[in-house]
């Protein structure tokens, strides 16, 4: 806000930008000369045939005659083996990088080409329902609004956020909302499946190629080729098959395990993460180039604590969903939703729910599952998780009830890390795993209340 001749003047939040690459090809001789094709997609084919991304309607043109393909270096020409050939500024190419400016020919037709970036501005939508997403926080309606605009895009998205923020929602609804929809939808959990079977559960696999393969299958690109593929937590993927994946994403083609035969393939790739690839490259532990070929357009989705406001809808949600039909909805008290809406939700939306679906299922009260409302409450919350007699609460006259809160939430806090990390034997990636927690939000609470994860171990 700037003060100017004693008036205030508030300054509005910019919206967010995207910058969508994008690259426009003009016939400039030909039958088809001053038409302009804009295109999106990382892999552009050339051709009369009508399944190419630009048809151009001349003899002289092969069915397929040449495809452009962006990749970290830049767009690279490449001919698929056309009757006429196929020129770059007039020499005949099998293959080369092309300029901004350049002329390509095939046939009796040549095209001019010209990259350039495209910045899209994002404004919050004026939906609260996108898909099976609900928020009316300004972090989800962002969200929502980069969806609408991407989503009839090709362009590759980077999903990245906490466990359980709803990432594989996002990937979802950006197929459901783009042209792809009717096509198919192909999920793989890199980080659940087996190191010794994720090549084949992405590029399929020939009869005999190893021990166990009694048939040919086809992998995952394959089987979405025309829709989506759906990468989540990408960055358990291995070092080694990580070129395989970005031979994929660059020239939309792969062969099966014990194959020789290539495969073309037709479709979107969205990827998801808890990780920060970012720094993961820095690490070493993924490729640069594989990397930028992701990150075209990266949504991250907030956590539940950085959305608090969507709490309420949020528990309306699940529990509309959730209960049979023909029965009543259950009224939640009002200490019960302000239970709900102070818990930090290390698990986000995903503990929401889970809370949500055992407190129907016991037909108990879910604040009293989170956080203190009371000593009945809090000694329910409490008995379990601490493997102890529940705490007696002690309050203080000139106490506000936010400090109250907070004291006894950190009591909760700290009793519920030592149980979770004592069942775990000290394991942190277990302890997080049955908490339904981010592993970096289980290490801040840790240091927080200075518990050492060996020593509880070892009790």
């Amino acid at each position: 806000m700037d003060v100017l001749g004693g008036t205030r003047i508030r300054r509005e939040a910019k919206p967010a930008t995207v910058n969508l690459r994008r690259c426009k090809l003009v016939v400039t001789k030909g039958s088809q000369r001053g038409t302009e094709f804009v295109i999106s997609g990382d892999v552009i084919r050339v051709g009369k045939a009508t399944e190419n991304d630009l048809v151009i309607a001349d003899e002289t043109v092969s069915r397929v005659h040449f495809e452009i393909v962006r990749d970290g270096k830049g767009y690279l020409v490449r001919d698929l083996n056309s009757t006429n050939g196929t020129f770059l500024d007039g020499a005949e190419i099998k293959e080369a990088y092309i300029r901004a400016g350049s002329v390509v020919g095939a046939g009796a037709i040549e095209l001019k080409f010209t990259p350039f970036e495209e910045r899209i501005e994002i404004l919050p939508s004026e939906k609260e329902v996108l898909g099976e997403m609900v928020g009316r926080s300004t972090a989800m309606r962002e969200i929502f609004g980069l969806i609408e605009r991407i989503a009839p895009t090709d362009a590759t998205v980077l999903i990245e956020g906490e466990t359980g923020t709803g990432k594989d929602m996002i990937a979802r609804t950006l197929h459901l909302l783009s042209k792809r929809t009717a096509a198919p939808f192909i999920v793989v959990d890199c980080g659940a499946v087996a190191g010794t079977l994720i090549e084949s559960e992405l590029f399929g696999h020939e009869k005999g190629s190893f021990t166990g393969a009694i048939a040919a299958r086809q992998g995952a690109f394959e089987l979405a080729s025309g829709g989506t593929v759906f990468l989540d937590e990408l960055g358990e993927l291995s070092l080694d098959l990580q070129p395989k994946l970005l031979r994929v994403l660059e020239q939309r083609e792969l062969r099966r395990v014990g194959g020789s035969k290539t495969l073309k393939v037709d479709l979107r790739v969205i990827a998801a993460t808890r990780k920060d690839l970012r720094n993961e490259v820095e690490k070493g532990k993924f490729r640069e180039d594989l990397y930028f070929r992701l990150n075209v357009v990266p949504i991250t989705a907030p956590s539940l604590r950085d959305r608090r406001e969507d709490v309420g809808m949020l528990v309306d949600h699940f529990l509309a969903r959730m209960v049979p039909a023909g029965t009543t909805v259950p009224e939640l008290s009002e200490g019960t939703r302000a239970a709900l809406y102070a818990h930090d939700w290390p698990g986000n939306v995903r503990e929401l729910r889970n809370v949500i679906e055992r407190a129907l299922a016991l037909g108990t009260d879910p604040g009293a599952m989170v956080a203190p409302l009371g000593a009945e409450p809090f000694a329910r919350a409490h008995a379990g998780p601490a493997g102890g007699a529940p705490v007696d609460m002690e309050f203080q006259g000139g106490t506000s009830f936010r400090d109250s809160k907070e004291k006894w939430n950190e009591v909760f806090e700290r009793r519920y890390l030592s149980w979770l990390l004592k069942r775990a034997e000290g394991n942190i990636s277990k302890a997080a795993r049955d908490a339904d927690m981010d592993r970096k939000y289980l290490h801040k609470l840790l240091r927080k209340y200075e518990i050492d994860a060996g020593d509880v171990g070892e009790d």
